[in-house]
């Protein structure tokens, strides 16, 4: 009756007789024509086979299939069974499609030729796209058992349906004793289907057998049947596999209650393994049983449950925890947001258990099952510990509703991640077991307006640490130091565009303004230098105004106490008790730039202007330069302790062995930040630009080995100040920003020349430091000897002859911009002096110069009609001239120094010429002929760029013959201001005269 629905039988098989060998051939042509009558036999009951087979799927089709997907569902439960035998109905004339295709071309390759070879089999050639339509149809079928979505086909209501009902009863009874239509259905959808797999696989085997007969057994084409054969085998122990997992499954639903059943029930889920079965117990609460599923772990406690995505669990098998059971043995299961432990009696159970979980965890984060199931495939494999997945956190914390993509490590994130959210928040960074750990940036909208306060920071364990960048919604900027989520350390904080702007450069401790800093107020066009405390400025302090006004005082909350000392832009000198509109109130003394002073009780009554009652003092026709240049803060604040927060920084990192993580907190300061950054997350993977330094400290340790002395570390210090990398690039970039914000601009004021130059002084020695404690550091750590001097003037001459020249343009237009200011009135005077001298013919010039006139060169010279009103002029000692106006070319006092020797010996090679010998000049010849060198190079600001000669250059050079030649050259420089003012005097002078 079976056979009569075209149903093959179970247990229907090719004999052993099937492929017969009937003797062993030698010659291959021999083994060609065995093989081809292997594949001809084959070829010849596959065709049976799949015609038998074809004929069962069309019956299926219309008796089963049919019926069933146009029968119309009562209820939404029934509507979702649909759904599911509709994707089955498409799977199974998927392998319908197939068959039809394998009998095709078997029939298409059996009319053609009787001899055929093993590669015409479709079977073997097409065996994964077998595999594959049988696998997906199987897992189809079994999820429609585990939502028992056959139980629900007596419950569907149609014309049609009771149309076929009788005809589907009648198919199943001829084709199984089993009455209810639900398991008769079951039976049939799945057991052809089975039954034709191992019909492959059978005739395979023979297939391999029958040609391992023969000498051509060993041939590839037999280790293609071979292969083949297994391959079919696994399928058969997958389908019998999936369908015990769905049977197995199906009958936990049903044992549940509704409330469980609902809540997990999913047709895609299998059940793996169950504390009922394998007895564990769980020490999280009061667990009743444990359930492992092919995607979550199930803890059921009554009525309720907690579940965990076996994507983010870890099963730790190692682990001796004293909390569990005498005499048990443990699983420590990690999660996200808990950890508990599975304790069996007999290690045997332990070791299942942790085995399935393992597998398990392996397959779900890999997105598909092992093939077959529970096979070779999945054994010794364990799941990674480190991995990257999506999870929201429920748990109370700082994590809570947040939703946490990234990298993951024991149940924490560890790694780069992302972290959001719902009210807006989110955090892109590092990760380090659970805390955001490294660089990140956290974007915090505000409650009130579309904005946000974003944060781009080194974290350390949870907290701002270290450096960062913070830009906040109200358009305030904050670039420095953090700790523990407060501003510590040395910081800059601006509001370029509020309502009040201003720029604060200083140290910070808990996140207020406290020690050394400057504050610029750019509504009333101040800036602020001095002491800090709790936000206000308390303390010593210096404020310079726009007008350029400054002066000294004692602050107390912001509010001025006692008496100070005021410097006014005309060179006026106020020392009294003054408001801070700069009106002088009580006693005080009044010093004037002509030098008259002016001591007494001042007051300012309104309406009536200035008041006072006092002594004026015209005994001085001369002011006293003492007084109007006179220097504030160096006894107030000391170089020392101005900007601790950024060589203390630096200092942590030495001391801390140059620990990567603190390198990464040392991030160096910018002189700009792009604003593109601001809405945008893209900063923490951005590429930096080609640096000729390299960054990463292991290489900086190594370099500084290898250029120790001369040239050598000299290039790799100029290589290593300009990197944005280095740690000494990001030391140095840090205090150019402080030295920028102090004396640049309003600033720039003659009476802070001596703070701005013992400053730069100071980095020299400073950085010198550093780099010797990175040196030591270096050679200890290979093992090389570091001979430390304690030598305080061997240390000062290094940071002079070495450090100094290096970093001093980044210092030099804001120093250079003071001494010019400083000097302003004596350059005055020798430009005027310069002036009056460039109207002098060079005969005459050198005559007014007592210059001996066998040192003229004129034998060098060759006269032209034109020069008859003056003979050489700009001609004379032109070498020399050139070479000097070199002087303002450079800024590094060493170099200045080479260039005024150079004049030195153009000046005597040219006087050699003269007197056509070798002549070393005596001061009374050298004097005259530099002064009318420096008179026709006219070198603008002369004084400034002695003094900053004289202040920077190095203390090797004292008493030698660049201090020698620097002294010339001040000699020429008063020389010339002492002319102008015997002329200014003498001219007074006749004016007054009647």
């Amino acid at each position: 009756m079976v056979m009569s629905h075209g149903l093959s039988p179970a247990c229907a098989s090719p004999s052993p007789a099937v492929f017969p060998v009937t003797q062993r051939r030698r010659s291959s042509d021999q083994e060609v024509i065995i093989e081809a009558m292997c594949a001809t036999e084959a070829t010849e009951l596959l065709l049976r086979k799949e015609e038998t087979f074809l004929a069962c799927l069309a019956r299926i089709d219309t008796v089963i299939l049919k019926p069933l997907l146009q029968a119309e569902p009562g209820e939404q439960k029934g509507k979702d069974n649909l759904k599911l035998l509709l994707l089955l109905n498409d799977h199974f004339h998927a392998l319908w499609n197939l068959t039809e295709e394998n009998h095709r071309t078997l029939k298409q390759t059996f009319s053609v030729s009787e001899s055929l070879c093993l590669q015409d089999l479709y079977i073997l050639g097409g065996a994964d796209l077998f595999l594959s339509v049988y696998i997906q149809y199987f897992i189809t079928f079994a999820n429609c058992v585990v939502v028992q979505s056959f139980d629900q086909v007596p419950k569907n209501k149609s014309e049609f349906w009771k149309t076929h009902k009788t005809t589907l009863k009648q198919f199943l009874a001829d084709f199984t004793s089993e009455t209810s239509v639900p398991v008769a259905l079951y039976t049939v959808l799945h057991k052809p289907l089975q039954d034709h797999v191992q019909q492959y696989n059978l005739i395979l085997t023979r297939l391999g057998e029958a040609i391992g007969k023969v000498p051509c057994g060993q041939s590839p084409e037999r280790q293609l049947v071979t292969n083949a054969a297994k391959q079919y085998a696994k399928l058969q122990s997958f389908i019998s596999q999936v369908l015990d997992e769905a049977c197995l499954t199906k009958a936990l639903w049903k044992s549940l209650g509704h409330k469980l059943t609902d809540s997990l029930c999913v047709p895609e889920r299998r059940l793996l393994e169950d504390s009922k079965n394998l007895p564990v117990l769980a020490n999280v609460g009061r667990t009743d049983r444990v359930l492992l599923f092919d995607d979550i772990l199930v803890l059921i406690q009554g009525n309720n449950f907690q579940s965990f995505d076996l994507k983010l669990v870890w099963v730790d098998g190692s682990c001796t925890e004293k909390s569990a059971p005498e005499n048990r043995h443990t699983l420590r299961i990690v999660t996200p947001e808990e950890e508990f432990l599975l304790s069996a009696k007999k290690p045997q159970i332990r070791a299942v258990w942790q085995w399935k979980l393992d597998q398990a965890v392996r397959q779900a984060l890999h997105g598909k099952r092992d093939f077959p199931l529970w096979g070779k495939a999945g054994e010794g494999s364990e799941p990674p510990a480190h991995r990257f997945f999506k999870h929201t956190f429920r748990a109370e914390g700082s994590f809570k509703n947040a939703v946490y993509e990234g990298e993951w490590l024991w149940g924490k994130p560890h790694g780069k991640g992302t972290l959001k959210w719902p009210d807006g928040r989110n955090h892109a960074g590092d990760f380090k077991e659970g805390l955001e750990h490294g660089f990140g940036i956290c974007l915090i909208p505000l409650a009130s307006e579309d904005k946000y306060d974003c944060y781009k920071c080194h974290w350390c364990e949870g907290k701002m640490r270290g450096y960062g960048i913070c830009e906040y919604g109200n358009e305030m900027v904050y670039k420095g130091y953090f700790s523990d989520n407060l501003r510590q350390g040395f910081g800059i904080l601006e509001n370029p565009a509020g309502e009040h702007p201003f720029k604060y450069t200083g140290q910070w401790d808990n996140d207020k303004k406290n020690g050394y800093g400057v504050w610029d107020d750019k509504d009333r066009g101040e800036r602020y230098m001095g002491i800090w405390q709790d936000d206000h400025r308390h303390g010593q302090g210096i404020v310079v105004t726009q007008s350029g006004a400054c002066y000294q005082r004692t602050f107390h909350a912001d509010k001025m106490v006692g008496s100070g000392i005021l410097l006014l832009e005309d060179d006026s000198v106020y020392e009294g008790n003054f408001t801070r509109d700069l009106t002088f109130v009580g006693k005080g003394k009044l010093t004037f730039s002509n030098g008259f002073t002016l001591e007494g009780t001042f007051s300012n009554k309104s309406g009536h202007g200035l008041q006072t009652q006092g002594i004026l003092n015209t005994s001085s026709d001369q002011r006293d330069d003492s007084i109007t240049k006179v220097q504030l803060g160096l006894d107030e604040f000391p170089v020392e302790k101005r900007w601790q927060g950024i060589c203390d920084q630096f200092l942590e990192f030495i001391r801390s062995g140059c620990k990567e993580e603190m390198e990464e907190s040392f991030t160096g300061f910018h002189v700009q930040t792009s604003k593109e950054l601001r809405k945008s997350q893209e900063y923490l993977f951005c590429q930096r630009g080609p640096e000729d330094v390299s960054g990463k400290i292991e290489d900086v340790l190594e370099e500084l080995v290898q250029h120790q002395d001369g040239e050598s570390l000299q290039c790799y210090l100029q290589k290593a100040f300009k990197s944005s990398l280095h740690p000494l690039g990001k030391l140095l970039n840090a205090l150019t920003l402080a030295f920028q914000a102090t004396y640049s601009g309003i600033g720039a004021n003659k009476h802070l020349l001596n703070m701005a130059q013992e400053e730069v002084k100071y980095y020299a020695k400073k950085i010198w430091e550093f780099y010797q404690g990175l040196l030591h550091l270096a050679l200890e750590q290979k093992g090389q000897p570091h001979v430390e001097t304690k030598d305080g003037a061997k240390s000062d001459l290094n940071a002079y002859g070495v450090i100094l020249p290096l970093i001093l343009p980044c210092f030099y237009p804001e120093l250079f911009m003071l001494y010019m200011l400083y000097h302003e009135k004596e350059d005055d005077l020798y430009c005027q002096g310069i002036v009056d001298l460039s109207l002098f013919p060079d005969v005459k010039l050198l005559e007014f110069l007592d210059v001996q006139k066998h040192l003229w060169p004129l034998k060098d010279l060759t006269l032209t009609t034109n020069q008859r009103h003056s003979l050489v002029k700009d001609k004379c000692f032109l070498s020399a001239t050139e070479c000097l106006q070199k002087l303002i070319t450079t800024v590094d006092p060493r170099e200045k120094l080479e260039i005024l020797q150079k004049t030195y010996e153009e000046i005597e090679s040219t006087v050699s010429r003269v007197v056509e010998m070798d002549y070393k000049l005596p001061m009374d010849d050298l004097l005259p002929l530099l002064m009318y060198v420096v008179s026709r190079a006219r070198i603008q600001h002369l004084g400034a760029e002695i003094h900053l000669i004289r202040d920077l250059m190095d203390p090797t050079n004292e008493g030698g013959m660049y201090d020698f030649l620097l002294t010339a050259l001040e000699s020429c420089y008063e020389h010339i201001q002492k002319d102008m003012r015997l002329h200014q005097r003498e001219s007074w002078q006749v004016s007054r005269d009647p």
